[in-house]
């Protein structure tokens, strides 16, 4: 894929900024061109047909018959007659495709993460694509990214880029305000369960569905729009009721200034991470240099 423009929209303002460090969410519409964004609906769907992203709606039956863990999902939905979709999700694309590393490296994303995080360079940590077919009955349990990342330090941030128009209805994420805030170590969970993974530590998320008043907000969304949470900020998403709408969208993690390897016992294990050591700072090639 040869990236059309590198340079975003519109600049970030000011506003955008303290919103992101002051509720750790901010929507920034209208900022990336729409060619950049859509140029990568092939290289999802061609990397959806290769079965390249793990069936998290069989992974969730799997648990619940096997482990006992309880499925997440939207009961509304599932009573509903649509039928049955599915819910896709892969990361570190960009080590294998060259598609999706030059999106996450020379697009305009890095270049709006590092107004955002006022750092002079920004790491790529990770990429993800999250795609929740029509009728996906699946909702994405409460999370805090930071709970599976190999770092640490306070520049980590999430980016979340649809390619489609979302809203409630069809899956939109919905965030925790100011949960940035809380340095509570939490553990990383299955996603699609209430299951922890196994060897973990830490305090379980709460279920934020369950409780009155939470501060939560929710964004609708189309292309063109980023949002981006802090990495610490608690955030889920639910099920996509729609009978014809997909939810596709790319997810990138970044790191800037000051953040350093740390290995969190029981997270996921990266092969491109083997021979670090608590401390490193973020280089080339495990953290490519997106922007700096």
């Amino acid at each position: 894929m040869t990236t059309p423009t590198s340079a975003p929209r519109r600049s970030v303002t000011d506003e955008e900024i303290a919103t992101f460090w002051r509720d750790g969410v901010v929507c920034l519409r209208d900022i990336l061109p729409l060619d950049v964004v859509m140029a990568m609906a092939d290289p999802i769907d061609r990397m959806l047909a290769a079965d390249e992203a793990a069936d998290l709606t069989a992974m969730a039956d799997a648990l619940e018959s096997g482990a006992g863990a309880t499925r997440l999902v939207d009961e509304g939905v599932a009573a509903s007659g649509v039928a049955r979709g599915t819910f896709r999700g892969g990361t570190d694309h960009w080590c294998v495709h060259p598609e999706f590393a030059e999106f996450a490296t020379t697009s305009p994303v890095p270049t709006v993460v590092a107004a955002l995080l006022r750092s002079k360079s920004v790491w790529l940590y990770e990429d993800s694509v999250l795609v929740k077919e029509p009728g996906t009955q699946e909702r994405t349990g409460f999370h805090q990214d930071m709970a599976y990342f190999h770092l640490d330090g306070e520049n980590v941030c999430t980016t979340w880029i649809p390619l489609d128009e979302v809203d409630y209805s069809t899956g939109a994420v919905v965030y925790v305000v100011g949960s940035h805030l809380d340095h509570t170590e939490y553990r990383p969970n299955m996603f699609v369960s209430d299951m922890q993974l196994p060897g973990t530590v830490g305090e379980a998320v709460p279920d934020y569905s369950m409780i009155d008043d939470a501060p939560i907000v929710s964004f609708e969304t189309k292309p063109g729009d980023l949002v981006v949470h802090h990495a610490r900020t608690i955030h889920g998403a639910g099920a996509n009721a729609s009978a014809t709408r997909r939810r596709r969208a790319i997810s990138i993690r970044y790191a800037g200034d000051g953040v350093v390897f740390h290995r969190r016992v029981g997270a996921p294990e990266k092969p491109h991470h083997a021979g670090l050591r608590d401390g490193d700072r973020l280089s080339t090639p495990a953290f490519p240099l997106a922007h700096g």
